[in-house]
Order: C-alpha cells, then sequence, then structure tokens
C-alpha cells in the first residue's frame, strides 16, 4: 500500500504564512521551517557548547523541520485568530493535535513509532520543543526585521509583540541572547555588505 506522508510533507511550499498581511517578500511554510530547523540547530549547538547543554543538535533540527506539518492539512492560521482567546486557543491546538496524528498515520505502520515525538508536538520532549519554539520567535523576527527594512510598516506590531517574547527568553535561555548578540543583526544583510566583510576577512 502506498504512503501519502511524503505527498504531504511536499504540500509545505504551498502554505502561505502571514496570510492576513501585506508582504514585500512572501514566505511559504517550507521556507519558515527550513529556517527554523538552520536556528534550532545552532541554538542547541550554543547551549552544548557555551552553556553546559546536552542536546542532541541534529534531533532539535529534525523536530524544527516537521514543526508546522498540521499546516499541510488545515494550513497556516495566523496568530492573531489562534490565540484570540483561550477557548479558540484550546480548539485550534485539538485542530493541530488531529492533524499531526493523520500525518503519522500516513507513514507505514512500522515507521509511525521513530516519528511520533517528531511530528506530533505534544510528544517532543520539552527541552527540544523550548529551542524550536525560541527558534520559531527568532526567525518570525528576522522576518519581521527583514519587512521593515523594506519600509513595511506592517510588521511594525509584529516587531513589537516578539521583542516581547524574546526578552522574556533571553532571562530564560542563554543561548538565545548570544544568538542575539552575535547573528542577529547581519541576518538581513545584503550581498553587497556580505562581500564587503569576506573581502576585509
Amino acid at each position: 500500500m502506498q504512503s501519502t506522508f511524503l505527498a504531504w510533507m511536499f504540500r509545505m511550499p504551498l502554505i502561505k504564512r502571514w496570510a492576513l498581511m501585506f508582504c514585500v517578500k512572501p514566505e511559504n511554510v517550507a521556507e519558515h521551517s527550513h529556517q527554523v530547523a538552520i536556528v534550532a540547530h545552532l541554538l542547541a549547538v550554543i547551549k552544548n557548547e557555551k552553556f553546559n547543554g546536552n542536546i542532541n543538535a541534529y534531533k532539535v533540527a529534525t523536530i524544527a523541520l516537521y514543526h508546522e506539518a498540521s499546516e499541510t492539512r488545515f494550513g497556516d492560521i495566523v496568530s492573531p485568530t489562534k490565540y484570540a482567546n483561550p477557548e479558540i486557543a484550546r480548539e485550534f491546538k485539538k485542530i493541530e493535535y488531529i492533524a499531526e496524528k493523520q500525518c503519522l498515520e500516513s507513514l507505514p505502520e512500522e515507521f509511525q513509532a521513530m516519528f511520533s515525538d517528531i511530528i506530533v508536538q505534544d510528544n517532543v520532549d520539552e527541552q527540544y520543543k523550548k529551542i524550536v519554539k525560541a527558534a520559531d520567535i527568532l526567525v518570525a523576527y528576522i522576518k519581521a526585521l527583514d519587512e521593515l527594512n523594506h519600509q513595511n510598516h506592517e510588521f511594525d506590531h509584529v516587531k513589537e509583540r516578539l521583542e516581547l517574547k524574546l526578552a522574556t527568553l533571553k532571562l530564560q535561555m542563554p543561548e538565545v541572547e548570544y544568538f542575539m548578540s552575535v547573528f542577529l543583526k547581519s541576518c538581513s544583510a545584503t550581498v553587497d555588505k556580505l562581500t564587503e566583510v569576506q573581502t576585509k576577512k
């Protein structure tokens, strides 16, 4: 029997993010998930090397790649809608859980146990989930900064909202503070600036 798992995962490029907002640079779930995986992997490495962590950075990256798997079934629900009130948020969480279970069950049964704590977010280890969530917020913040650099003030409130979250995360996770001090400023650098930096070296 043919598995439909990859057919669902390969729909990620079709799912638009920021659906209620004007974007200078449109973004899809596949691009977002890839960026979150890169940042999550880097956060895990920083945690291990600088702050005595013991996290499997490769597993963190894999979890991040699949963290939006539910959206291949129901699309991206924007935060103002999803978190409009606690009751709505609970209902959306139930929908996401059902979608994740459906994605898991589209795999051959012999592989489902291996993917259960990667795709189904309720099954993800809390310390891994925390790093992926931090990466998710950082990537959204980098997106907001990039849009604002292009004079798109639709993202003013996004930047403000995410800065409040990041202020809390920096206190709880030193790897987030390190990432922001070392990597954040150059994330939106133009190719000319990047070339200039390489030439100086």
